[in-house]
């Protein structure tokens, strides 16, 4: 059977994913394997494999503690509601996905979330800390109930009527912390799926 350019397009997406979480996993085993024994750290809510495959525990350092209950803290504000309280967890420098956007620009994005979600939340699925870098797969969803202004969540949501209908996909951010705030950020997320959950692409069949 031929396949579909949305078949094929749905296709890709999944490889695509599937390359980032074993590229990911590769440059953190990499990145713990360069550093001294005594500054390794991983904070994690469940048991890591290490790169060899075998289960590792590795205590986490005062800084990496510090770093996952700010991310906890930062996570617990925005699943809240309180904008203002999320955004005071970071740098007034922050850049995000490598662009300077500062407070305002974090205030105008997480905004924008909460209006097209007014119940958006992550949940963090595993986190894993080393130095000043925190890395989070979270499951993250919302009900589309607001018309978003700005471009986040892939784009696709600006003036878009509500669909009121849910989501549930996994996200990855990752997130750099200088005394005590974060500084960067990155994320990959599957907006396909979002978008396929909330009824705006169509679904793959057969």
């Amino acid at each position: 059977m031929v396949e579909s350019g949305r078949d094929l397009l749905h296709h890709d997406a999944v490889l695509g994913w599937e390359a980032i979480m074993a590229f990911t996993r590769r440059w953190f085993f990499g990145l713990l394997a360069a550093l001294p024994v005594a500054g390794r750290a991983i904070a994690q809510e469940s048991p890591v494999p290490a790169a060899d495959g075998s289960p590792e525990t590795i205590e986490p350092s005062s800084l990496a503690k510090a770093n996952v209950e700010t991310l906890h803290r930062y996570m617990a504000a925005m699943n809240s509601g309180d904008v203002a309280a999320a955004v005071a967890f970071f740098s007034p420098d922050t850049r995000n996905h490598g662009k300077p956007v500062g407070k305002p620009g974090l205030t105008r994005v997480l905004s924008d979330l909460r209006t097209m979600f007014p119940d958006y939340r992550h949940e963090a699925i595993e986190l894993t800390a080393a130095g000043d870098v925190v890395i989070a797969r979270n499951k993250v969803s919302g009900t589309h109930k607001g018309v978003g202004k700005i471009p986040v969540e892939g784009g696709m949501l600006v003036g878009i009527a509500p669909t009121n209908k849910s989501f549930v996909v996994q996200h990855i951010h990752w997130w750099r912390f200088r005394e005590g705030l974060i500084v960067e950020h990155y994320a990959t997320r599957d907006d396909l799926d979002m978008m396929q959950q909330l009824g705006l692409l169509p679904t793959r069949t057969g």
